[in-house]
């Protein structure tokens, strides 16, 4: 009977940290190049090898906040997209994931996939049906007319998420708080809410991520007023030529506050994933 073949102890101990820190390298790189380069000038930019070790300039920022185009009003519409889509993903899909987990419908199971299935379409397949009823019902360049489309496509994803996590909870703990007097309703307020906050803000947390990531909508649905930062970022892109330094500053002004809100929410993004999950 032949031994069964193991790899060496060498390459089972540091071959997995050789591919995290390769993948570190690959992630990290550009966005530690995208920083230096927004504190550099622009012959600085392009100097080959790169220098590392350089006086460091903040005309770039400066030029984002106090210039002629200040990007004040971008980062403030982006702002209130994202805390805007989140609230109404979070409540919507709550309220529809309770609803799929805990009602007995014919072919749940199969309702729930065509829910999810929705999100993934393109999103390019429903610009054009949106900007139709956009325009009829005067939502384009409008913040709520940004935030529905954003919802449009964060709502299946927060119900199949919510869902999940309302499954996670005992039916028991409702059916014990009925029996003591709480209606349908308190139970849930009262009861199942509270177990799955956790997962309500993983659900926000992806939600605002993808709203402030969104390009394509906020480029077809608003203009001036409402614009975005990743739009505010394509327009440094001109006929006579890229803006790199403020392309570089502005990269990181829409990276910034994601790394320190992640950072932040970290711990309850991992207890809301990782809900129901069982340790071994």
């Amino acid at each position: 009977m032949s031994k069964e073949r193991t790899l060496p102890k060498p390459i089972r101990r540091y071959g997995p940290l050789a591919v995290l820190g390769l993948f570190a390298i690959w992630t990290l790189l550009p966005i530690g190049w995208m920083f230096l380069s927004s504190l550099k000038i622009r012959k600085s930019m392009f100097e080959f090898p790169p220098t590392i070790f350089f006086d460091p300039t903040l005309r770039y920022y400066q030029e984002m906040f106090v210039g002629a185009n200040p990007v004040t009003p971008f980062l403030v519409n982006s702002v209130v997209v994202a805390l805007g889509t989140a609230i109404l993903s979070v409540g919507l899909g709550t309220i529809g994931g309770y609803g799929l987990s805990r009602l007995d419908l014919r072919g749940k199971k199969h309702l729930a996939f065509w829910i999810i299935s929705t999100r993934m379409a393109p999103i390019v397949v429903v610009v054009i049906p949106l900007f139709y009823i956009y325009n009829n019902l005067n939502l384009l360049n409008t913040h709520a007319g940004l935030i529905i489309a954003h919802t449009t496509f964060n709502l299946p994803f927060a119900v199949w998420l919510m869902r999940s996590f309302f499954d996670e909870v005992p039916i028991a703990l409702e059916e014990a708080a009925r029996i003591d007097g709480a209606t349908k309703w308190e139970a849930f307020r009262r009861v199942s809410l509270p177990l799955v906050l956790p997962g309500m803000g993983a659900t926000a947390i992806i939600a605002i991520v993808f709203s402030w990531n969104d390009f394509i909508f906020a480029l077809i649905f608003t203009s001036n007023q409402t614009q975005t930062m990743p739009v505010a970022a394509a327009q440094l892109i001109t006929q006579t030529g890229t803006l790199w330094g403020r392309v570089m500053a502005t990269g990181v002004v829409i990276l910034l506050p994601m790394v320190t809100f992640g950072v932040i929410v970290k711990k309850y993004l991992v207890s809301g994933l990782t809900m129901g999950a069982v340790k071994q």
